[in-house]
């Protein structure tokens, strides 16, 4: 008889408070990466400092109350609010006996355990490694030393040089790797420009119900759990608008604050979906304390990403669980329950409003001569119904503007 059942692993949350950011609030987020991550808060500690230490990040003699902490409440693991060196790591691990990582490296775990496609995975593998090169040094206390001269020569090459060969060697194949798969995402975005296929990007704070309004909309299948990103890999389908026109919806990873930056790097072709679209659709939990905050961060990332210049629809999700609407809420914004279905149909009509008018619905009386005319409409728009008489075929359709011009020469009548 075996025992398959894994142990939880029983996690302290640290944070050091510089004041440069709500810590109070940073680590509500730090606890809810943890529970995602599967593993048990039993404690947090906190200290307010002018500056990080660095030695430990936090000072000695918090640092004692840690690891009396850990020993008596068997800690496996401690986490950092704050991004920690090679140095601040091995210290601190020496001072408690507890393996240490950062809010980085907690992050990074949970996108190695979500990544499905094998963009994703090597997405989430180069940020790993270039997170961990320049970390190597310091870790371990065996590594040799390495120079030249008397009383520097060793046996060859240390364990650190031959690591961080090793990295840098990956390091520069997953970028091959994720260059020919730009090349490939990069030939299939141009091909949607040219076949003038209309892109709606879904955007938003992670957990905030962008995977279950995707798949309320479109039936995708999407897994969809109330976890911090619960979806990494983008998924793209197809969608039809009240209008009669179809567009490609498109659900993206999902933003956090203070996400580092070589994450964006990293995922910056997954998030090119994103500055590539023709309307965003920024998805927000109207029910969420946080609400104002975290629309504010997505706004500034959105920024960063070059998304300036393209419309956003402002959606407000989780509309079921709220009693009035809040003081935050725009003009213009959508409110919604992704959950029960609820604005719907305003949503639909309020994109079908937002996107750039791409094409016309039109009655046409095409000849017999030219049928081959419908064909071309019903590759780049939608013909709702056709009828036959003398003169030819009587078409009712959604004409894109690239035919708009040789359609009007058909025109009985121009409904939109």
């Amino acid at each position: 008889m075996y025992d398959n059942t894994t142990e939880i692993t029983k996690a302290l949350l640290i944070g050091v408070d510089t004041g440069i950011f709500d810590i109070e609030q940073s680590l509500l987020e730090l606890e809810e990466l943890t529970k995602t991550a599967e593993a048990e808060v039993v404690g947090i500690f906190t200290q307010r400092r002018e500056s990080y230490d660095s030695a430990t990040c936090i000072g000695a003699g918090r640092l004692e109350e840690i690891a009396e902490f850990c020993k008596e409440n068997q800690v496996d693991l401690i986490i950092f609010d704050d991004e920690l060196t090679a140095t601040q790591i091995r210290n601190i691990e020496n001072a408690t006996n507890v393996r240490v990582i950062d809010r980085t490296t907690l992050i990074l775990d949970i996108f190695a355990q979500r990544a499905r496609s094998k963009e994703g995975q090597l997405q989430v593998e180069l940020a790993q490694q270039r997170y961990r090169l320049p970390r190597l040094a310091g870790m371990g206390v065996a590594l040799s030393r390495l120079g030249a001269g008397i009383g520097t020569r060793g046996p060859g090459e240390t364990k650190l040089e031959s690591d961080k060969r090793h990295i840098r060697r990956r390091i520069a194949f997953l970028e091959k790797e994720l260059e020919q798969l730009e090349k490939r995402r990069a030939m299939m975005r141009s091909r949607r420009k040219k076949d003038n296929v209309t892109t709606v990007a879904i955007v938003g704070y992670t957990n905030v119900g962008k995977s279950t309004l995707l798949n309320a909309l479109t039936n995708a299948g999407v897994l969809a759990e109330n976890k911090l990103f619960a979806t990494l890999d983008p998924t793209a389908r197809a969608l039809e608008l009240p209008d009669g026109k179809t567009v490609l919806l498109v659900d993206t990873v999902g933003l956090i604050r203070r996400l580092p930056h070589h994450l964006i790097e990293a995922f910056q072709s997954t998030l090119e979906e994103a500055a590539n679209a023709d309307l965003i659709l920024h998805v927000c939990d109207v029910s969420s304390d946080e609400a104002a905050e975290q629309i504010q961060v997505t706004q500034q990332l959105l920024d960063e990403l070059g998304c300036s210049n393209i419309p956003v629809l402002t959606v407000l999700n989780k509309c079921d669980k709220i009693a009035h609407q809040p003081y935050f809420a725009e003009k213009d914004c959508v409110m919604i329950s992704a959950k029960t279905g609820f604005g719907f149909d305003h949503l639909l009509n309020r994109i079908a409003q937002s996107l750039e008018e791409t094409s016309h619905r039109m009655k046409l009386l095409i000849p017999y001569s030219d049928t081959s005319f419908i064909a071309k409409i019903r590759a780049t728009g939608k013909v709702f119904s056709e009828e036959y008489n003398e003169q030819g075929t009587l078409v009712d359709a959604l004409v894109d503007r690239s035919l708009y011009e040789a359609a009007k020469s058909y025109l009985l009548e121009e409904t939109e």
